[in-house]
């Protein structure tokens, strides 16, 4: 896992949660200027700086952000107590409120972890573009798993990891790497 205080760590969690149905450019913007607000920063004032900044959903992401705080100070003994990413990634599903698999899974990828895969609609246009799934309805946690093996596949056949083929997919998608 990358070096991080579990203080560090938990802002790279807000970050995620802020990027559910939400521009991850706009959501590097307010995590730069929130910063340690996200340890602090009482409900309401975290809400109202949200909306400021232009978020699409200032009061619910700031009441999953104040929900989370109760890991602020064990986020890193936490991760470090699982040795398996997809566990990990259940367990974050599980436990944080407003996290899903995306969003749990571009956490793990963004504190060191490459072997789970962030599906989101990027890679899902390029997934149906090439045939290789039908667009879902819904991501439900099965069909994700599903997909994500077979991205795990396409991975392993051109010698890369799952996070390696998902960045170098949603490169393609969008000509970005953001982080």
């Amino acid at each position: 896992m990358g070096a991080g205080s579990s203080s560090e760590i938990f802002k790279e969690l807000c970050f995620c949660l802020l990027t559910a149905n939400f521009s991850a450019e706009r959501c590097i913007e307010i995590q730069r200027a929130i910063g340690d607000g996200f340890l602090t920063l009482p409900e309401a004032l975290l809400a109202e700086r949200l909306r400021e900044l232009g978020h699409r959903f200032p009061r619910a992401r700031a009441r999953y952000i104040v929900e989370a705080r109760r890991f602020r100070d064990s986020l890193r003994e936490v991760l470090e107590s699982f040795g398996n990413s997809r566990e990990l990634r259940d367990w974050l599903v599980r436990e944080v409120r407003g996290v899903g698999y995306k969003e749990a899974s571009h956490f793990l990828r963004n504190v060191g972890r490459t072997d789970v895969a962030i599906i989101d609609r990027h890679i899902l246009n390029l997934l149906v573009e090439y045939g290789l799934i039908e667009r879902p309805r819904a991501l439900t946690r099965r069909r994700y798993l599903e997909i994500e093996g077979l991205l795990r596949e396409v991975a392993e056949m051109a010698g890369l990891s799952l996070g390696e083929l998902d960045l170098y997919l949603w490169y393609l998608e969008t000509g970005k790497v953001l982080k």
